[in-house]
């Protein structure tokens, strides 16, 4: 295929109406690139990648020349586990810089929200009550964040800038280490870190070393009467150790903006669970223009034979 030949891919999700989000974006930014959905695929043999969000688990099957299976957010989990995906098939991802100050405003939010006890407040301005509450230094609130990417990264920059105290549990110590935050790695990392904190915020990659990591003795190791926000993945979070933990008081209560199911199903008893903030996964996401634009530089590079810009690296699942 010459280098200037078009190059088709698929959109694949069972979520998502990708072609409505990004389709126009796509066009704009590379007409030697065309995305179809995947009733407009006429020679399915011609099909070279697959633009995916949560795609159908058998959907792949259909492109028997398929080269690459992009992810237009950061979790890419639910391809590495595909069968049908062969460890030749490359795997790569969106990065979008916005997306780290979209999830950094979230978790800010939620820790201030708690924190200064916002809750209350609103409830006393809605029975026109004057009612101060009161306050303690930032640094006092020890804040514990999983996870050390460009989301991590964001989060505890963030944070710090708040005046709260910040650990990090990472795989590995930072090349470039935040003033004032403490850091820990190796396979205690995520309890060191945890321990005594008043807030854990999840922001890990989903792979077999991460899955159900917020389970009971991590809540345990939090201080009594402390807040879980959970931005990573559903599967992260052992969801009946969370409900004993809320029983207990162990946890005041948790924020949870991704699930095991999504969307939450109407019956979920989630829903209807005061101590809970439930949002429907808009922690972040992603700028239709930039996730276009990674998109083309990823087909270009596959058509032209080059390394990935965005690949993924399978061996550590992100």
């Amino acid at each position: 295929m010459r280098d200037d030949e078009p190059i088709q891919g698929v959109f694949l999700s069972r979520t998502l109406d990708l072609e409505s989000l990004y389709g126009t974006a796509l066009r704009a930014a590379g007409p030697d690139i065309e995305v179809l959905r995947p009733e407009e695929v006429s020679y399915p043999e011609q099909i070279r990648f697959a633009i995916c969000w949560l795609a159908e688990a058998d959907s792949f099957a259909a492109y028997p020349n398929l080269e690459l299976a992009m992810s237009i957010g950061a979790g890419v989990d639910d391809l590495l586990s595909n069968p049908e995906l062969s460890s030749e098939t490359a795997i790569a991802r969106v990065r979008d810089p916005h997306q780290a100050a979209l999830m950094a405003g979230y978790a800010a939010h939620e820790v201030l929200h708690v924190s200064r006890n916002f809750a209350r407040l609103a409830a006393s301005a809605s029975r026109a009550a004057w009612e101060p509450l009161p306050m303690q230094a930032p640094e006092a609130t020890i804040v514990t964040v999983l996870g050390n990417g460009t989301m991590g990264e964001a989060v505890t920059r963030t944070l710090r800038g708040l005046g709260f105290t910040l650990r990090v549990a990472c795989r590995t110590e930072p090349e470039r280490p935040i003033e004032d935050v403490s850091y820990f790695s190796g396979t205690d990392a995520v309890l060191t870190a945890t321990a005594g904190a008043h807030f854990v915020i999840n922001i890990l990659p989903l792979t077999q070393a991460t899955e159900a990591v917020l389970n009971a003795t991590l809540f345990a190791a939090m201080a009594q009467g402390s807040w879980l926000i959970q931005i990573g993945r559903g599967e992260h979070l052992v969801e009946s150790d969370l409900i004993a933990a809320l029983d207990s008081g162990q946890l005041a209560g948790a924020t949870l903006d991704v699930f095991h199911a999504e969307p939450l199903p109407e019956d979920h008893p989630f829903w209807h669970d005061a101590r809970l903030r439930i949002t429907p996964h808009i922690a972040s996401d992603s700028v239709p223009s930039v996730v276009a634009e990674q998109i083309v530089t990823t087909a270009r590079e596959l058509r032209e034979g080059a390394p990935l810009s965005f690949g993924v690296e399978r061996a550590r699942g992100y």
